[in-house]
């Protein structure tokens, strides 16, 4: 199997913060093209909190990938700003391809996306045609082509629970935590691809333990893209926008969070009575690659949307339309999964109902 090297990535460098004025002034100009370009902004739970605002104030959208490629595709706009990484612009133009999808810097990656390249992934899944391939939604649109499903993390246990209940053999890719994280929840037995993200890598169970000494009363919430020990000592684990939810609905007072620090922008907007507690992304063992905010998605700058509006050239996402229309496929499976779960109210009802998707 194909084991990514991610430890010596070269990661972009941080780009200056904006003043208070700055962020006004820059968001006000923008507002006012994005209306003269028929553009709309979606963004990223983890991108920096004035991107977040600049999509609130102008009638964008802020959510999880997948999410932003829905709401994308349903808004009138003609042209869409994704403020993310490459693999979001280009589920968003697998969803919308008469559009144009734009991103502030088409550079902007992830180490899931970099850790699973179409070439090896392809040659493995030759190697086991009598698997059912099951590849995570933080995948380029040519892993997604190759694929008989994509997942979400806030679905992908129901959907590997499903496939194992049709006794199906499968491969999962690209993360080795959430695979992890599946398996033991399951009870499924997967091919596991090994790449990580690097933020959630590097969160570590024992500063993670110290951190709960301190802070005794907190509840804890993890993404499962997080080590198997830190996802352990969870209180819950899920999505990001699952995370989000859990804050509104838990009574506690105090959360430890171990996902990207991006998040806590629409958790205290939810929640400005709680405590938010950043999960450690150093100690022992931990290289802090990000310290907790993926550095890709801080390449999405006001300046660079105000470049980008004022001339796209080197902004636009493209995708090979064989490969949007293969990719399409294993999307709008996770889409009709999802109904279908959602009316049956269970895996097992799903399957006893003889549907097959």
């Amino acid at each position: 199997m194909y084991i990514p090297d991610l430890t010596n990535l070269s990661l972009p460098e941080i780009p200056q913060p904006l003043s208070s004025r700055e962020i006004e002034e820059y968001t006000d100009r923008i507002a006012a093209r994005l209306k003269e370009k028929d553009a709309v902004v979606i963004a990223h739970y983890y991108t920096g909190n004035e991107i977040q605002q600049l999509a609130e104030k102008t009638g964008g959208f802020i959510g999880d990938s997948l999410e932003m490629a829905k709401w994308g595709r349903n808004n009138p706009a003609r042209t869409i700003i994704v403020a993310g990484v490459r693999f979001m612009g280009e589920t968003a133009k697998i969803l919308s391809p008469e559009k144009t999808i734009l991103m502030p810097e088409l550079k902007a990656e992830c180490s899931l996306d970099l850790g699973c390249p179409a070439d090896e992934f392809g040659k493995f899944c030759d190697e086991h045609p009598d698997h059912c391939v099951v590849v995570y939604a933080n995948t380029s649109a040519a892993v997604k082509a190759r694929a008989d499903y994509v997942v979400t993390s806030s679905i992908a246990l129901e959907m590997i629970e499903y496939l194992k209940l049709c006794d199906k053999k499968i491969i999962w890719a690209p993360d080795r935590h959430l695979g992890s994280y599946i398996c033991n929840q399951t009870g499924a037995e997967m091919l596991r691809w090994q790449a990580h993200c690097i933020v959630h890598d590097d969160f570590k169970a024992a500063a993670l333990k110290a951190l709960m000494a301190e802070h005794p009363d907190a509840r804890v919430l993890v993404h499962p893209e997080s080590p198997a020990d830190v996802t352990a000592l969870a209180d819950f684990a899920g999505s990001t926008s699952q995370i989000l939810n859990k804050v509104k609905e838990m009574d506690a007072k105090e959360f430890i969070i171990a996902t990207d620090i991006g998040i806590f922008y629409k958790i205290s907007q939810a929640c400005p009575d709680k405590v938010l507690i950043p999960a450690p992304n150093g100690g022992a063992g931990a290289t802090c690659q990000s310290c907790a905010h993926c550095p890709w998605m801080r390449q999405n700058t006001l300046p660079l949307i105000e470049k980008l509006l004022d001339n796209p050239e080197g902004h636009e996402i493209h995708v090979d339309e064989d490969i949007r229309q293969k990719a399409l496929i294993s999307l709008n499976r996770l889409l009709d999964f999802s109904a279908r779960l959602k009316e049956a109210g269970s895996v097992q009802a799903l399957y006893e109902s003889g549907v097959r998707i």
